[in-house]
């Protein structure tokens, strides 16, 4: 498992399809109406991993996370595969993470059995909402009683699972959103995550928000749901060890700790993101997003890689920052001198922790207080400025 000092080495697999798009959703995700060929995908898979394996010689994988996309329309033996090659091209932890997202319809829960023996350990279930009228109006397939349902068989199969909740929709009160969230929290075991609503560029949301058919809360609804949510979360014991994700001491998803703690990860599948360290430094890799173009990249030239930037020291630097002061933890202000080359102005620390929104902490760290979350990224912008 990652920690402070060392965020381990994480490998990301994107499965690109879904039964439906979802009108707020802006992530690579495509719907077909012939079913892909999955034999097909896992030779890509391999092909991809295989490429990335030649550039990390040495690495050990401490989590393991299949996103989408819906990855839960594989097949178990599609996802079998892929961890076997996982297996085979790098060592892996004895205590990996291995997570794969899920769409909680009845079909998909009848899978989790096989997910299970196919060497998945974890299960992050797409709920997002427990109430009917919403759940369609975010064009969700399931209903809060299938959604439930399949909690019960996540929980029959894994010791870990976790599901997503958005909130902030439209015409949503504070009282309807406790007891919302209070059900959740009583059907959750050690993991929730919980997003507020965005209109994302490029969605169906966004353009029914533009034409004025879309009314959302406003910024001052949206803060008082944030505080009961944090509140409420810290109370039953699921505090936010990051600015959307609850969880029971040591629950934590150790995948996303290594993107917040800047870690090194492989990403493969169409329209992956991945950093590595290499010996020449860092990079930010990115594959072709259309899923049928990826495909015939990976079957001519062994990857479906579109672009690796150079990071450079400063963009290093940034990233840290921005990734790291989202968690509760903060950042090892070291650290953040050892990638810029600088350390972080002292006086605008100062000025921070004066307003209540930074706090110092013990072995020279630096984190965001619960009054500074909210406007996190204006404190980010603050401590970053090189004037």
């Amino acid at each position: 498992m990652g920690t402070k000092g060392d965020p381990g080495f994480g490998i990301y697999v994107h499965w690109p399809f879904c039964a439906s798009k979802c009108p707020y959703c802006d992530f690579n995700s495509h719907v077909r109406h012939v079913a892909p060929d999955q034999q097909r995908f896992v030779a890509a898979f391999a092909r991809e991993l295989a490429t990335n394996a030649r550039r990390t010689p040495g690495r050990t994988v401490s989590s393991i996370f299949l996103g989408g996309g819906t990855p839960s329309l594989m097949e178990p033996a599609t996802v079998g595969a892929v961890l076997d090659e996982i297996a085979r091209l790098w060592p892996v932890a004895a205590d990996c993470e291995v997570t794969l997202e899920a769409n909680p319809t009845s079909v998909e829960a009848e899978r989790f059995k096989g997910f299970r023996a196919a060497g998945v350990n974890r299960v992050s279930l797409g709920v997002q909402a427990l109430d009917d009228k919403d759940l369609k109006s975010l064009g969700r397939m399931h209903s809060v009683d299938e959604a439930l349902r399949a909690v019960d068989v996540a929980r029959s199969h894994f010791d870990r699972y976790s599901f997503d909740l958005i909130y902030a929709r439209p015409g949503q009160t504070a009282q309807a959103w406790e007891a919302e969230l209070r059900r959740a929290i009583s059907e959750a075991a050690e993991h929730l995550s919980l997003y507020q609503l965005t209109i994302e560029a490029g969605t169906v949301f966004e353009a029914l928000h533009k034409a004025g058919k879309l009314a959302m809360p406003d910024p001052e609804t949206g803060r008082v749901l944030y505080d009961l949510t944090q509140g409420i979360c810290a109370a039953e014991g699921l505090p936010a060890y990051e600015i959307s994700n609850h969880a029971r001491p040591g629950a934590e998803c150790r995948h996303n700790l290594i993107y917040w703690r800047s870690g090194d990860f492989v990403g493969a599948g169409p329209g992956a993101h991945g950093r590595l360290t290499l010996g020449n430094g860092r990079v930010a890799t990115s594959t072709e997003r259309h899923p049928e173009t990826w495909l015939d990249l990976v079957e001519r030239q062994g990857s479906g890689m579109i672009a690796e930037e150079h990071l450079v020291q400063i963009e290093n630097a940034d990233e840290f920052l921005v990734m790291g002061l989202r968690l509760a933890e903060g950042i090892d202000l070291a650290r953040y001198e050892a990638l810029s080359g600088q350390s972080l102005d002292p006086e605008r620390i100062d000025f921070l922790e004066g307003e209540g929104l930074v706090q110092r902490l013990p072995g020279e760290r630096l984190k965001v207080t619960p009054l500074g979350f909210p406007v996190l990224d204006a404190v980010v912008a603050d401590l970053a400025r090189l004037d």
